[in-house]
């Protein structure tokens, strides 16, 4: 996967977070500076990849993924027309659940017919733009186009809010007794903008730090 710099000092954002809030401050000295790149996957592929992952184990997600893309492709691209004209079958035979079948072939038709956005398109677009166009895809919510902003298109300001990593990555920075919800999460990120993309980053790295998994 293609990956480049931030369009945006993320170091710089990581100490304007630390001075924002001392709790999340603490984190970042343990972390360090931010490891966060850019991927620059053109849409068709971004989106291919996140519905397929979605609700699965990553190793699982992984090998289905790398199945469509032997199976409708050269195995590291998509082929399109190959996957439009392909039956029903041959997706499930990859691992496909009926849903992600269904929304995989609106991806590609809307790839086919010209309506999905290309990466330089999104990165025109304002972030809630990018969020309406992506969310147009069948399989495709608020979370999947967030993450492309965050990873795929660079943007510093996303608020993740429904995502239960940040949800509990936030909860261990501040020693909440609960994990806060999706509408919590909105006025307790609110300290960290324009950065709230970073603070979701090492709020993931809190739920990584705290499962001995860095």
């Amino acid at each position: 996967m293609p990956a480049s710099d931030l369009p945006y000092d993320a170091v710089a954002a990581s100490r304007a977070l630390a001075a924002a809030d001392p709790d999340l401050g603490a984190l970042i000295a343990l972390v360090g500076p931010p490891t966060l790149t850019l991927r620059t996957d053109e849409t068709l592929s971004a989106l291919l990849r996140s519905i397929i992952y979605q609700q699965l184990s990553t190793k699982a997600a992984a090998t289905i993924h790398g199945r469509v893309l032997t199976a409708f492709g050269d195995g590291d691209h998509l082929d399109v027309d190959l996957l439009a004209d392909a039956p029903d079958e041959d997706l499930r035979a990859c691992g496909l659940s009926r849903a992600k079948t269904r929304a995989v072939r609106d991806l590609v038709g809307r790839q086919r017919n010209g309506t999905l956005p290309s990466r330089d398109d999104l990165l025109r677009m304002t972030d809630a733009e990018v969020a309406s166009a992506l969310t147009a895809v069948r399989g495709v919510g608020p979370w999947t186009a967030q993450m492309v902003l965050i990873f795929n298109l660079g943007r510093p300001d996303v608020w993740p809010g429904a995502d239960l990593g940040v949800q509990e990555g936030l909860r261990i920075v501040k020693s909440l007794s609960d994990r806060p919800t999706a509408r919590e999460m909105a006025p307790l990120g609110e300290p960290y903008a324009p950065w709230r993309s970073i603070a979701a980053w090492y709020c993931w790295r809190a739920v990584h730090r705290a499962r001995g998994e860095e």
